[in-house]
């Protein structure tokens, strides 16, 4: 019946719902770690769920806190052109500034 066709199709457009070769999948996910790599002031890039999950963790000292949302935008763009991928990627940005502080021996 054509309703299970459209519905099989729309089961099967998910990332892993269907088989993928291993190395399509590692392609996949070093492409948009790649492509989000290159934005000034990005020290890491972790991709998860089958690439529909970004963190970006950031150099603090070279991004600051307005500019994490411009990042996230410009790296949903820039995967929305060039990354291959079924359905949503979500951009998360992490900057994260840490401070530590001893007391004297008493």
């Amino acid at each position: 019946s054509v309703v299970v066709w459209i519905a099989d199709a729309i089961s099967g457009s998910r990332p892993g719902a269907r088989y993928e070769p291993h190395e399509d999948y590692v392609k996949r996910m070093t492409k948009i770690e790649e492509l989000a790599k290159n934005f000034p002031g990005v020290e890491s890039v972790f991709a998860f769920q089958a690439g529909r999950d970004v963190r970006i963790v950031v150099k603090p000292d070279e991004v600051d806190d307005d500019n994490i949302v411009i990042l996230a935008r410009e790296v949903a763009k820039k995967l929305e052109k060039e990354a291959e991928y079924a359905g949503q990627i979500k951009v998360t940005v992490i900057r994260e500034v840490r401070a530590t502080e001893t007391t004297a021996a008493k």
